[in-house]
């Protein structure tokens, strides 16, 4: 059975992911995660940051879909193999930035949100 810190941290990263088109959208997923849970401020700190690593996931999956298809593009040109090494290195450098933007953003959520529980 799923615990609720894993419920409302799952509920935090859909948050995230619906909302993606707005900015900032992580402290949206990782906010309500630690408000639904009713988190202090140490444990809506780990709930956001859980619930953000819970949303890179299919940021992660898209990003290697993406460098998939570009190699199969990128064979046929001349320094095909350079720009598809080229592409990988640029989608984990960019992959990275998001991983940290996206978790990091989810714990401040987190900790504003278990501020909005309980203000003492």
């Amino acid at each position: 059975m799923v615990s609720d810190s894993t419920l409302h941290a799952l509920l935090g990263a859909v948050v995230t992911i619906v909302l993606s088109f707005v900015p900032f959208s992580p402290v949206l997923g990782g906010g309500v995660a630690a408000y639904l849970n009713e988190a202090d401020g140490n444990e809506g700190l780990r709930l956001g940051a859980l619930s953000g690593a819970i949303a890179t996931v299919p940021l992660v999956l898209f990003g290697l879909v993406v460098v998939s298809f570009l190699g199969f593009f990128a064979l046929g040109i001349d320094g095909g193999v350079a720009m598809g090494i080229g592409g990988l290195v640029a989608v984990l450098v960019v992959g990275l930035i998001t991983v940290v933007y996206t978790v990091g953003l989810s714990a401040l959520g987190g900790y504003l949100g278990s501020y909005l529980v309980d203000p003492n």
